[in-house]
């Protein structure tokens, strides 16, 4: 939710957490600030999902796509909830809660790596 302040002051949520990235130190040394992704990614989640997963389909409030990660022959136990953003793979066990660490399991990078490529994509 953007604070009044922030609204009478013309200033959207999105510029905010831009400006959070923009200083002069070197990407490896930036800080991530993983909520502030997370909520941007959950805003853009159906067209990630669509990028990432292109054979998935909407079930409601699921998404359910092939596990790439593995010889998946047919969608139906990978699952992402579109209104959180959590995860899973009822058929190993696989989980997360959130879009960074969904991001991080299909790309195989680390939750940093992925919350860097997540706000890049995102233009944070």
């Amino acid at each position: 939710m953007i604070p009044e302040k922030e609204k009478a002051d013309g200033r959207n949520h999105t510029a905010k957490v831009k400006s959070q990235f923009k200083h002069n130190k070197p990407a490896r040394f930036q800080q991530v600030n993983f909520s502030e992704i997370n909520a941007l990614a959950l805003s853009s989640l159906p067209a990630l999902l669509a990028r990432w997963l292109p054979d998935g389909i909407q079930r409601g409030h699921e998404y359910v796509a092939r596990n790439p990660r593995r010889a998946d022959r047919q969608a139906g136990s990978f699952k992402i909830n579109l209104h959180s953003g959590r995860w899973a793979d009822f058929a190993t066990g696989d989980a997360g809660g959130d879009v960074i660490s969904l991001a991080a399991y299909l790309s195989g990078k680390t939750q940093v790596e992925a919350a860097r490529e997540l706000a890049k994509m995102l233009e944070v």
